[in-house]
């Protein structure tokens, strides 16, 4: 894992130099995806998979493209958002994480526990992870409010010169914007929108879920926060939502075939509340390991991330 250090003179990086006329382009020049995509035999769909066997190629995150992520706070977002950005790293990509929330050290922690799949890493483990990042994973060391301009220009940054293939910004309401200037949220969406598509980087963005009037109530797009063309503009979205209501049931005196009831529901749901480029839209049960902070399929089979393959390998069942 590597460093970004917030003294770069990010100014330079501020604005594309590209004034917008390289893009135009023939149309026939991009007949050959088109005919690849009615006839061809390869996987048109693209992109790389999560980490769960029960997702498959339902949900797929490609070049260029925005994902929100929401949810209410204390859900869990940020977690499965980081094991599902350990996985774009077992995959081959590079990944820039602005945990602007957090220190470093405590995503990394995070990170190291789901990778080992246990609440306490070995020694050896932590020595094999540090080194396997270093080509894959970079932090971008500030904690606190940054300007959305500064946002801007660290992503165009990690694309133009580390070549990072997926930029994690947690989250934005760290991105110097008030919660009622609506206008500011629309304007700093579609300047991400518009940097992924002119890089290709992969942007995730955190975001909030307004509290309903039961925490226990699955939210939808229309339960996030702020201005409503955020979800008109990005390109998936994708809200975390925990079971209170288990949990709450399962902190009270219950009947054993009560207690079996809601042991057997997941403790939280994956919701694909919009995919632009492919069609499916659903939800995701998922278990969730408090010891390792993993969160895994109906199957409750935690993994390890084996260093050396960098394919995750089943260690253990719930």
């Amino acid at each position: 894992m590597r460093l970004i250090a917030d003294d770069i003179d990010w100014q330079a990086y501020a604005k594309s130099e590209d004034d917008g006329r390289a893009d135009v382009r023939p149309a026939s020049e991009f007949f050959g995806k088109v005919k690849e995509s009615f006839h061809g035999e390869a996987d048109v769909v693209g992109g790389l998979t999560t980490p769960w066997s029960s997702v498959g190629d339902n949900l797929r995150f490609r070049n260029g493209e925005v994902t929100l992520w929401a949810g209410v706070n204390g859900h869990g977002k940020s977690g499965v958002l980081g094991q599902t950005s350990l996985g774009f790293m077992a995959q081959g990509d590079r990944v820039a994480v602005a945990s602007l929330e957090m220190p470093p050290y405590t995503t990394l922690m995070r990170m190291a526990r789901q990778g080992a799949g246990q609440e306490k890493p070995a020694m050896q483990y932590l020595d094999q992870l540090e080194a396997w990042t270093d080509d894959r994973l970079w932090i971008y060391n500030h904690v606190g409010t940054v300007q959305r301009d500064r946002m801007i220009s660290v992503a165009r940054y990690c694309s133009r010169e580390l070549h990072v293939k997926h930029v994690v910004i947690d989250s934005l309401m760290k991105c110097g914007i008030a919660p009622d200037d609506y206008a500011g949220q629309k304007a700093f969406v579609d300047s991400l929108c518009s940097l992924a598509r002119d890089t290709g980087l992969h942007i995730h963005l955190v975001h909030h879920i307004r509290k309903g009037e039961k925490e226990t109530n699955a939210p939808d797009k229309f339960d996030i926060k702020g201005a409503g063309e955020i979800t008109d503009l990005v390109d998936n979205v994708l809200i975390v939502h925990r079971n209170k209501r288990k949990e709450d049931a399962l902190a009270s005196d219950l009947k054993p075939d009560e207690r079996a009831k809601y042991e057997a529901q997941s403790d939280t749901l994956l919701i694909c509340a919009k995919q632009r480029h492919y069609t499916w839209e659903g939800k995701v049960k998922l278990w969730f390991d408090k010891q390792s902070l993993q969160f895994t399929d109906q199957n409750g089979e935690g993994m390890y991330l084996d260093l050396n393959s960098s394919r995750w390998v089943t260690s253990w069942r719930r």
